[in-house]
């Protein structure tokens, strides 16, 4: 796991700036949707695990009393912190925190979430765990992320396609994954939507400065795409499949599950 740990450090920390100018990470159809579905309070205290570019840590400090914006990146850190301060926002932290060993107390806060983050964790079980446990009883768990069909074959076919992207992707799961880790916790699933999130290939590259030689790997990926994972990417190319423009999509889901109590 520290090998994983080092290796999203590294990533992370070289393009963190890229995650908080990224329009696909700063707003979003599910991000919204999350916003207006949780039953906020003002003295509500959020956890936001691997916060990236803090922008789910912004749009929750706009509804909550205090936001815990935590990251494994120092320099992702930075970059959040600078984000939101330029936002205005004072109430907020920025501790360093690693998603399954989170440094916190035992019913510390009343919504936990994490966005498009949980496909680089190690073990997402185990972070599912420690989010149940730094949760009050009647607390929230809110999750964000790209998703994979049940299907194995599709499932890995996405995966060796983001981990050929970047290599600090550890696994996507499904969403029939994430709701076997939240029954496993302890925590009672409230809301399941799944999404489609439409992305050009060039500016996907572009945020992680993937090589070019990369690139044409994967550009050749999609346009030799196998039968059981077209609809999982849902590919499409417009004049040359090594240059020309292309598309594709991911699966993504939002899931809400609440604690006991």
């Amino acid at each position: 796991m520290a090998d994983t740990r080092d290796l999203v450090q590294q990533q992370f920390g070289a393009h963190a700036q890229n995650y908080v100018t990224s329009a696909d990470h700063a707003q979003g159809e599910s991000l919204d949707r999350l916003m207006a579905w949780l039953p906020f309070e003002p003295g509500w205290r959020v956890l936001d695990v691997a916060t990236g570019g803090g922008h789910t840590a912004l749009a929750a400090a706009a509804r909550a009393g205090q936001v815990v914006a935590s990251d494994l990146t120092p320099r992702m850190l930075q970059a959040a912190r600078a984000h939101l301060q330029r936002q205005g926002i004072t109430r907020a932290s920025f501790p360093a925190a690693d998603a399954g060993a989170l440094p916190f107390a035992d019913r510390a806060f009343d919504l936990v979430t994490c966005r498009l983050a949980a496909h680089h964790f190690p073990d997402c079980a185990r972070f599912t765990a420690e989010a149940a446990r730094v949760l009050r009883p009647g607390g929230w768990f809110a999750l964000i992320d790209n998703v994979t069909p049940p299907e194995a074959r599709a499932a890995r076919f996405v995966n060796a396609f983001e981990k050929l992207r970047d290599p600090s992707h550890a696994w996507e799961y499904s969403a029939v994954d994430w709701e076997a880790f939240c029954l496993q916790a302890g925590l009672t699933l409230r809301l399941r939507e799944d999404y489609r999130k439409p992305l050009e290939f060039e500016p996907w590259c572009q945020r992680l400065s993937v090589p070019e030689r990369t690139r044409q790997q994967l550009r050749a990926m999609l346009w030799h795409i196998p039968d059981e994972a077209r609809d999982a990417l849902q590919p499409r190319f417009a004049g040359d499949p090594l240059t020309g423009p292309l598309w594709f999509s991911l699966g993504e889901l939002l899931l809400v599950a609440q604690k006991p109590g």
